[in-house]
């Protein structure tokens, strides 16, 4: 953030920039950017991969959704992507929770 306000400065910038909308001239130690960033930062991406699906000994569950060492628990929602997709999460995660109830229920007939 300070570098970002380092570069916009630069006097070759002037015709672009106007003002310092946030956080202003206020923010000016290493204390104040820290604070600044702690009341104001968040996430803009999608967080997956938190229990990893696949055959490797970092992944959390199986191709079936089951995690490993568990027995009865299965996670179904887009932690068990092992990596990001290129477009929004949304459908994939749907899919993983359609298909994980398909098989929670293929498991339980009889």
């Amino acid at each position: 953030m300070k570098m970002g306000r380092e570069i916009i400065n630069n006097r070759i910038m002037d015709k672009y920039r106007a003002y310092e909308m946030n956080p202003g001239d206020k923010v000016q130690t290493d204390a104040e950017w820290l604070q600044f960033a702690r009341e104001n930062g968040q996430t803009t991406y999608h967080v997956i991969g938190t229990c990893k699906m696949g055959q490797d000994p970092m992944a959390v569950v199986d191709d079936t959704l089951r995690v490993r060492g568990i027995e009865g628990l299965r996670v179904i929602d887009a932690s068990v992507m092992p990596t990001l997709t290129t477009g929004n999460t949304n459908a994939p995660t749907i899919m993983i929770g359609e298909k994980g109830a398909a098989m929670i229920k293929e498991d339980n007939a009889a």
